[in-house]
């Protein structure tokens, strides 16, 4: 395998880790409400679980108040279970037809937990970084036992796979920064 091959499948699992780290992200509450926060849920849906958003329509009618309306008015009570055992910390009130999520003000204690489970998301990413710059240099130390690569080539390859891994490390930090200035914004 040539080397741009190695150091293009190696950004490409890092690219997927800092997708997977935005869209976690997008699912921990700030100061506002966001489809987000539930659209992800899975509900028992006939026997399957399912995400909310397939099964339902998600509005933010205020920004504190998340509105979601099943497409069919008998899934409301899997929904509203879903919810419950879901623990983002909201209670559904049903009017029947339709749920409605109040989110109440953060408390500087809850903010701060937020921003712990953010590091947590973060680190995760990081390691799956840099299980991608692993696995990119022992592509490249292979090639080199084969033949395919010489030695300065190899040497350069992990030289690249190493200024990648701190690119995409630093992208990391920049969107955990970003996260938790939005989550400690009073």
């Amino acid at each position: 395998m040539p080397m741009d091959d190695i150091l293009m499948d190696c950004e490409e699992a890092m690219e997927k880790a800092i997708d997977h780290l935005k869209h976690e992200l997008r699912g921990i509450r700030t100061g506002r409400a966001s489809p987000a926060l539930v659209e992800n849920i899975r509900v028992d849906y006939y026997g399957s679980p399912t995400e909310l958003r397939s099964i339902a329509a998600i509005s933010v009618p205020e920004a504190t108040q998340i509105l979601i309306k099943p497409f069919s008015p008998q899934d409301i009570k899997a929904i509203e279970r879903a919810i419950n055992e879901s623990k983002i910390g909201l209670t559904p009130h049903s009017d029947g037809k339709q749920l409605r999520l109040v989110l109440p003000p953060l408390s500087q204690e809850r903010r701060l937990q937020l921003v712990a489970q953010c590091k947590h998301i973060a680190e995760t990413a990081k390691v799956a970084i840099r299980n991608a710059r692993r696995d990119a240099n022992k592509l490249l130390e292979t090639e080199k036992k084969g033949g395919i690569l010489t030695e300065d080539e190899e040497q350069r390859g992990k030289e690249q796979v190493q200024e990648l891994t701190k690119t995409y490390e630093g992208k990391v930090d920049e969107l955990i920064e970003h996260k938790r200035q939005e989550i400690l914004q009073v």
